[in-house]
């Protein structure tokens, strides 16, 4: 049989975890996870990591392995997955990847372009202008000396804004130059992505909108109540890292500072996460190779995968 790698994706609180654990089961095979943010460990109640007893019932990979100040990106799960799945396909005819995590999912499907490493005094000087001149100076600059990345980046992110002029920086070479795939530019991808020995079957899970987002706001509640804001609390020391750039913990830090009240935090998480949501299905309708189903349609989905294996 030929090696598969079937990835379940969706938007959050979709209902990944839960079907994705009763796939491998029924598959007999491990979990290799695609979330950016439960990769770090210290991070599990606002990143909704899988709980101890899911971690017992399936063999997981890529779940609670970094300390906060490691570096990880898209380029280095890319590699250590496929260093990863060369040694479970041996044992292993079929493997499963699930996760939100747009960038990552892309990497490990697709490939990513080869973007140099980036000079550590270059890092440092662009974080502190950050800091002290702001997004919009950076977003200035980066339109004089890559227009063309300006033209479609993210002027909101401001980690990919900086990143854009981290490259130019260290390389004296726009960032738009040493992208190869144009990945989803303009809400497509018309390049060739990389080859794979392996055989990559995409199941995407979604509800309709008013369910989905019944769901967010509810998960958000239980993360409250399940300790969001002491979990937070303990990472204050590291907010300035960019694993905590995010919903949820982002909001939190906030309360711990006095600038809001928690119940507008918690209001402010549902729509942020609401948000991320309609980010995420945005991105993956552009896919074509994705096979849309709810997540109650375990039995569908599982006929399908047996029928491309």
């Amino acid at each position: 049989m030929t090696p598969t790698l079937v990835v379940i994706l969706g938007p959050t609180a979709v209902g990944k975890t839960e079907l994705t654990l009763s796939l491998a089961e029924h598959f007999n095979c491990p979990i290799l996870n695609c979330d950016s943010r439960q990769i770090y460990r210290d991070m599990k109640i606002g990143t909704a990591s899988p709980t101890p007893e899911q971690l017992c019932r399936v063999r997981h990979y890529f779940v609670g392995q970094l300390s906060l100040d490691d570096y990880y990106s898209a380029a280095r799960y890319e590699q250590e997955v496929l260093s990863l799945t060369s040694e479970l396909f041996k044992t292993h005819s079929t493997l499963i990847l699930s996760g939100g995590s747009m960038m990552y999912i892309d990497a490990v499907c697709n490939g990513i372009d080869d973007i140099p490493t980036i000079d550590e005094e270059v890092r440092n000087t662009l974080s502190t202008r950050l800091r002290e001149e702001g997004l919009d100076t950076l977003l200035a600059e980066l339109r004089l000396v890559d227009p063309e990345h300006y033209d479609y980046v993210d002027k909101k992110n401001a980690k990919r804004v900086v990143h854009a002029l981290e490259v130019f920086y260290t390389t004296g070479k726009p960032y738009s130059s040493f992208l190869t795939r144009k990945t989803l530019r303009n809400g497509s991808d018309n390049c060739q992505s990389q080859v794979r020995p392996f055989k990559i079957i995409k199941i995407g899970l979604e509800r309709p909108r008013e369910e989905l987002f019944s769901r967010i706001n509810a998960r958000v509640d239980q993360m409250v109540n399940s300790g969001l804001l002491h979990e937070s609390m303990s990472l204050m020391p590291h907010r300035d890292k960019n694993a905590l750039n995010t919903v949820g913990y982002k909001e939190m830090f906030n309360v711990l500072d006095g600038t809001w009240e928690l119940p507008m935090a918690i209001e402010r998480i549902k729509k942020n996460t609401r948000v991320y949501a309609k980010k995420q299905m945005t991105w993956f309708k552009h896919d074509q190779s994705i096979a849309w189903f709810h997540p109650q349609e375990k039995e569908s989905i599982i006929e399908h995968i047996k029928a491309l294996l």
